[in-house]
């Protein structure tokens, strides 16, 4: 089993920016990719960024290419999503999610989930 927890959500201003962090316990060593989703009020999850967690590879919606960065720090067993240049429409219920076999931009490849963080954008 792999728990996750994240945090870092929060109210920010229109063009702000917010680094959300997402603390991995238990059979880490299992982890293939993680990735973020997210998910706005009477809207289905959506993909967000993925990394590889053996090379750093990554890969964006582009919804947010150019202004997210996925990054991991893999002694620390810690993801992170820098966010800059937010837009209203980027508030969502965040979660991270870990992939024990793929890199994939579906949720429902994903293992193990947080249990979400707010990031409210404010216009």
């Amino acid at each position: 089993q792999v728990q996750l927890v994240e945090s870092g959500g929060g109210l920010v201003q229109v063009g702000g920016s917010l680094r959300l962090s997402c603390a991995a316990s238990g059979r880490t060593a299992s982890i293939s990719a993680m990735g973020w989703f997210r998910q706005a009020p009477g809207k289905e999850r959506e993909f967000v960024a993925v990394i590889r967690w053996i090379n750093s590879n990554t890969y964006y919606a582009n919804s947010v290419k150019g202004r997210f960065t996925i990054s991991r720090d893999s002694a620390q067993n810690t993801l992170y999503l820098q966010m800059n240049s937010l837009k209203p429409e980027d508030t969502a219920v965040y979660y991270c999610a870990a992939d024990r076999t793929t890199y994939s931009v579906s949720e429902y490849q994903y293992d193990y989930w947080g249990q979400g963080t707010q990031v409210t954008v404010s216009s």
